[in-house]
């Protein structure tokens, strides 16, 4: 894995000088906003409302997939959902300046969804649905999907790869991720095709800011193909909760029931990627400032203890 620090380069100044290019005044207030995978920047600006400005991890994503994400969000705007969309610049949303690839979107501010209301998750519900339906009216050609290949096998290589996973616990881990991987597979293979469609494929409360309007959605980072229950069972803790989301959900788009069967296998998939992108993203500082956890042993230990368990409750031999 590479050793190499993706945004050392990137000080306070290029982010001002990235906004400037666009032909935007910014008045020096700089508020770095919490992000991992990339690096986000709140930008005020001379005499009009702040932009967002965020800068995509290097050889994270191609230009094309990029795009596709960007097309997809204005595609949303477009049809009046509540989607942070990038600004475009020259016919451009996706910018570079100085080795460094961003895009612009405005400031939408928002707190957190009640995921304890049941009026919120209809609504959210709701808006998802019509999400889902202007996202099967096409398919994504560079973004992937959600697949046992980008959230089982790339991220338990990435831990293997790693010095963060103690030499004993290797063989227990490999053993733990197998069992997880057959179990997915084989809860797949149960539960058969389901109909694949454009996603938010991220869509936890994090990327829901609520105000008094409503919710809007932002990050469309994780945008890939897959089927709809991806982008509902992180808002729906519990089944009345998922009965509230599924509620106003089909108030505009038809749901398939069988997709609830694979909550459990989606849930182990993004727990074992979860391990496996500190692993690979531990050459960026600020990695171990932010999960020093991942550097104890112990940590690992009950990682390995949990992929077992969640073997267990998809029903591994």
């Amino acid at each position: 894995m590479s050793t190499e620090a993706p945004y050392a380069g990137l000080t306070p100044d290029h982010v001002l000088d990235a906004v400037t290019a666009c032909g935007l005044w910014p008045d020096g207030r700089l508020l770095a906003l919490n992000s991992y995978e990339n690096r986000v920047w709140q930008v005020g600006l001379e005499d009009t409302s702040p932009v967002v400005a965020k800068f995509y991890r290097p050889r994270r994503w191609s230009d094309a997939a990029i795009l596709e994400e960007h097309a997809f969000a204005l595609e949303l705007a477009a049809a009046e959902l509540p989607m942070v969309a990038p600004l475009v610049f020259g016919g451009r949303t996706l910018l570079h300046h100085d080795g460094f690839r961003y895009a612009l979107t405005p400031r939408r501010g928002g707190r957190a969804p009640s995921l304890e209301s049941a009026e919120q998750l209809e609504w959210l519900g709701r808006l998802i649905a019509r999400m889902h339906l202007i996202g099967a009216r096409s398919s994504f050609a560079h973004r992937g999907r959600v697949d046992r290949a980008t959230l089982i096998e790339q991220p338990m290589q990435a831990v293997l790869a790693s010095s963060l996973l103690p030499s004993p616990l290797q063989a227990r881990y490999r053993v733990a991720a197998q069992r997880v991987d057959e179990a997915v597979a084989q809860r797949f293979e149960a539960v058969g095709p389901v109909r694949q469609l454009r996603l938010h494929g991220d869509c936890h409360p994090g990327n829901v800011l609520w105000t008094d309007d409503g919710p809007h959605f932002v990050d469309l980072d994780d945008a890939r193909m897959g089927p709809a229950v991806q982008d509902l069972w992180m808002l729906a803790g519990d089944e009345p909760a998922m009965d509230a989301v599924l509620t106003g959900y089909q108030q505009f788009r038809e749901f398939d029931y069988t997709e609830l069967a694979l909550v459990p296998a989606l849930r182990a998939m993004r727990q074992l990627h979860y391990a496996g992108w500190i692993a690979s993203r531990w050459h960026d500082p600020a990695f171990p400032a932010a999960f020093p956890f991942a550097a104890e042993s112990r940590w690992w230990e009950q990682h390995v203890d949990d992929l077992h368990e969640l073997a267990d409750g998809l029903g591994a031999g």
